[in-house]
């Protein structure tokens, strides 16, 4: 059941107010987001999840499971049991979204030219890998499908087709509204920076995973970059070698919404989720020991 919204709080987020006083200083005197990033590398061991994902894709399903809707499954399970993962700071307060969301781009075509759409995932507590899966099979059947675009990107196009100094004057006054949360829902509901976290495969494409800066506009506070699946050295308490399949992961933080301990623990879920594949399989919102 959805709390009653307060004075102070967002169409789609609830101001927190009891903050200690560094989380209630920080926004004030480093107010943009960008200045504030802090960005997270950390190794994956796949060992067992492609022996999972070859279990999984024994039994034939129409749409192969795959790295990513895996990687997309335990981040969305993570930001759920660390709700701090799910702040956000807008026009220097802090808020607690609503709505956990997961956004990605969905390449139509690979190739120069091929062009772009976007996805967002909205997750329940109730969801696992089997329904996130499902929900990014029909969302890239639907982009992939007749030319069919998402409301961003046909805002966008709108924008694009207007005289130059009109389309800066509504933009900029679009970025006023952006500030207080007054951006029409029709105008943002696939906009991947009003989501938890942004993904991005760079993988699919052969690139290593890195550094991915936030925006100033909306209120992502997470981005995920997923590098190139790819043997590496993998290093035994006594130092002998043992070469794995593995991706990197980068992950860049708004560091103004937890500290660094809670970050830590955050990476070390994630990682916990992925080399366990099993956990996948349950709910968002049932707990895991690590």
């Amino acid at each position: 059941m959805n709390k009653k919204k307060r004075f102070g709080d967002r169409k789609d987020a609830t101001l927190i107010r009891d903050l200690d006083s560094m989380h209630f200083i920080m926004p004030l005197i480093y107010p943009n987001r960008c200045d504030n990033e802090a960005f997270i590398s950390e190794r994956i061991d796949l060992t067992n999840l492609n022996a999972y994902l070859e279990k999984k894709n024994a039994e034939n399903p129409e749409y192969k499971y795959n790295l990513f809707q895996s990687i997309v499954t335990a981040v969305l399970k993570t930001i759920t049991l660390r709700p701090k993962m799910n702040r956000f700071i807008a026009n220097k307060n802090l808020y607690q979204r609503d709505e956990i969301t997961a956004a990605f781009v969905v390449k139509r075509i690979f190739s120069d030219n091929g062009e772009e759409a976007l996805a967002v995932i909205h997750s329940k507590d109730s969801d696992n890998i089997e329904s996130v899966h499902n929900e990014i099979y029909r969302q890239v059947s639907y982009v992939r499908k007749d030319g069919n675009k998402d409301s961003s990107t046909q805002s966008m196009d709108f924008f694009n087709h207007l005289p130059r100094f009109i389309s800066k004057a509504i933009i900029g006054l679009v970025c006023i509204l952006d500030r207080h949360g007054w951006v029409p829902s029709s105008f943002i509901e696939t906009d991947p920076y009003y989501t938890s976290v942004v993904l991005s495969n760079l993988g699919s494409i052969k690139l290593h995973s890195g550094y991915h800066h936030l925006t100033n506009w909306g209120t992502t506070s997470v981005f995920v970059t997923i590098g190139e699946k790819k043997p590496r050295p993998f290093y035994d308490e006594q130092g002998n070698i043992t070469m794995k399949d593995s991706i990197d992961l980068g992950i860049t933080v708004d560091e103004r919404i937890a500290d660094g301990y809670y970050y830590s623990k955050t990476v070390k879920l994630i990682k916990k989720l992925l080399e366990n594949p099993e956990l996948l399989e349950k709910p968002f919102n049932e707990e895991v020991d690590y």
